[in-house]
């Protein structure tokens, strides 16, 4: 079998498509792997990317997009919705096929000290790479954002894993790590009220009680005149797309509201919407063998 790394890298840049072609360019000039999904959103001023191939030529396409973002983007003058700390946010790298969570953790090192060493920018490890418990949690690692951490990262408890304790002038910082797929997921909400956003996400997130492997926040979104649940669920066979998109229903009649759409970001994997389909079609003895798509890849 053939080695195959799935990469997601996040981008501070929604607005300017010049910026976030560019960007993309960069992973596509490099032999061996695959763009498979851009999508930006404009009030997040964010892009997320989705590109497969082998690890090697998958760790390359990273360092040159992640180079490419630190000369167009410039954090100084970046706003938006969404949390982040540097120019390329987060960069994960996920295993398909043939090839251990551990490998990936060896790529995200491999990346992150080259990154540094080449770039100077200062590189954070999380999720399956965190050399320490404090940064397994993305968040934790971005509290305080850009311009939070600009003031804390010369704090030991604050340094980077890889570079120097002190923000790259343009593109700040950037987060690197392995994990297993998630599903990112919004559900948006018939008010304009950011609080009531932020109820339902503290009601779903594991780390105030909700659901385990759902991470979830509050937006207003500007542009529509509306407000968004924005969540990470990052194991969809334990706490499944249903599951939680029920609960936001039903917490948002409590405040009035209704849901008025739901949206995927990036890519899912199949099996997290044939559960939501077994679900709501109430379906008997049915197992993923049934789908034709799946009996096509076999």
């Amino acid at each position: 079998m053939v080695k195959i790394v799935e990469c997601v890298p996040n981008f501070s840049e929604g607005r300017r498509k010049d910026v976030i072609e560019s960007i993309v360019n960069e992973i596509r000039s490099v032999e061996g792997v695959k763009l498979l999904d851009v999508e930006s959103d404009k009030d997040h001023n964010r892009s997320v990317v989705t590109y497969v191939g082998e690890p090697k030529a998958v760790g390359e396409a990273a360092f040159r997009a992640i180079k490419k973002a630190s000369e167009l983007i410039d954090m100084e003058q970046h706003k938006g919705e969404h949390p982040r700390i540097g120019a390329t946010d987060v960069v994960p790298f996920i295993p398909i096929s043939d090839v251990s969570l551990e490998e990936c953790v060896n790529l995200a090192k491999e990346v992150g000290k080259r990154v540094a060493d080449e770039l100077n920018i200062p590189v954070y490890l999380y999720e399956a790479a965190a050399t320490r418990p404090d940064r397994v949690n993305l968040a934790d690692i971005r509290k305080g954002e850009y311009e939070g951490l600009k003031t804390e990262i010369s704090k030991i408890e604050r340094h980077p894993d890889f570079g120097p304790a002190k923000m790259h002038p343009k593109a700040g910082a950037t987060v690197i790590g392995a994990r297993g797929p998630l599903v990112a997921y919004n559900v948006y909400l018939s008010t304009n009220k950011k609080e009531i956003a932020d109820k339902i996400a503290k009601a779903v997130r594991f780390k105030d009680g909700g659901y385990r492997y759902c991470k979830a926040l509050g937006f207003e979104i500007k542009e529509r005149g509306v407000v968004q649940v924005s969540m990470n669920l990052t194991d969809y066979t334990k706490t499944p797309i249903f599951r939680v998109f029920e609960t936001i229903k039903s917490e948002a009649e409590r405040y009035g509201v209704h849901v008025i759409s739901s949206e995927i970001v990036g890519l899912v994997p199949m099996n997290a919407l044939v559960d939501v389909a077994a679900h709501y079609l109430k379906l008997e003895n049915f197992n993923y063998s049934q789908v034709l798509e799946k009996r096509l890849m076999e």
